[in-house]
């Protein structure tokens, strides 16, 4: 799939947000924007985002937008309040696609919009006895909805959109995770779902992060399930533990399918060695075309708003690894 859209020096969407800013002041939340914009092109990134500031977490785009969830009191322990369905959700206007909108006009780069995935919220939202009757019909109705601002997003002529759903790879070991309220099976018919679109103008990538960290021992059959089910353009998937794993993951995937690997671990200040980078990448190589690949963080430095994962600085100096480390692969082909 080798082409010149590949964006090769990505990052997940969140940054680290100025320190006071409040996503109840628009005026503040627009300026920090602006400045972000001018941030990432700085360090000459191939992606742009609004560094989710104008959301209290990764999944505001919906849950701050749609009718159906109510907030609770209590938060899990990644810092991340619990929301539950109280009933079918229905959108109420865009998601995402005026900010991206706004966002464009900022930048010659088309901008990268970024959503929690329908099965990922289905399976931390659904409760039973609350108006729902199961988190399957939850997960398909909320497909619907990210499916037709996936649409509205790709007209406006955004061209790289990121579904997150951190509860994937919990799936693919040999031992797997609970799934939670969903099944395994039903998050991969769901994340199809909103995936499908009937036509891709050139350039489009639909892409899937699909957890921040590979299993310990990866059940290759479930990864390739993955892969089939979902029909992602691009796979963001973890690389910078350097374990067995992530190679398997990666050797897991189509030839036909981008990825973007995660080379830089987004939640310690350290920074990696350049040369041991370079020889994991060396040894995907081996069997992947990195024609077809990027490198990233690997997840969002600010998922949750109030709990950065890295002060600025430090968010500063792994984004400049990942520009470095791209130049070293690709040299100045972006």
């Amino acid at each position: 799939m080798a082409d010149t859209f590949n964006y090769r020096i990505d990052h997940h969407g969140s940054l680290v947000r100025p320190p006071g800013l409040s996503t109840a002041d628009p005026e503040a939340v627009d300026a920090a924007v602006r400045e972000a914009v001018a941030y990432q092109r700085k360090l000459r990134s191939t992606v742009v985002t609004d560094g989710d500031f104008p959301r209290e977490d990764f999944r505001g785009a919906v849950l701050d937008t749609v009718s159906g969830f109510r907030r609770t009191d209590e938060t899990d322990p990644d810092g991340l309040v619990r929301w539950v369905a109280q009933s079918l959700p229905k959108a109420n206007g865009p998601l995402l696609a005026d900010r991206a909108a706004r966002l464009a006009d900022l930048t010659v780069i088309a901008p990268k919009a970024a959503l929690p995935s329908p099965a990922y919220l289905a399976a931390t939202t659904f409760q039973p006895g609350l108006g729902v009757s199961s988190a399957r019909e939850l997960g398909e109705a909320l497909a619907e909805i990210v499916r037709a601002e996936i649409e509205l997003l790709v007209s406006q002529g955004v061209r790289l959109i990121q579904l997150n759903n951190p509860l994937l790879l919990d799936q693919l070991g040999t031992d797997p995770a609970d799934p939670g309220a969903l099944s395994f099976a039903d998050a991969l018919t769901v994340d199809a779902l909103a995936v499908r679109l009937d036509e891709r103008p050139e350039g489009v990538r639909i892409a899937v992060a699909p957890g921040w960290s590979a299993p310990t021992e990866l059940d290759r059959t479930r990864a390739e399930h993955l892969y089939d089910a979902i029909a992602a353009d691009r796979w963001i998937l973890p690389f910078d533990q350097g374990t067995p794993a992530e190679l398997d993951l990666l050797r897991a995937l189509p030839e036909e399918r981008d990825f973007c690997l995660g080379v830089v671990d987004a939640t310690t200040a350290d920074l990696e060695d350049v040369d041991t980078v370079m020889s994991r990448i060396d040894a995907a190589g081996e069997f992947k075309d990195l024609e077809d690949g990027a490198v990233s963080p690997s997840r969002g430095f600010a998922d949750v708003a109030s709990r950065p994962l890295l002060g600025a600085e430090d968010q500063r100096k792994k984004l400049v690894l990942v520009e470095t480390i791209a130049r070293y692969v690709w040299g100045n082909e972006f």
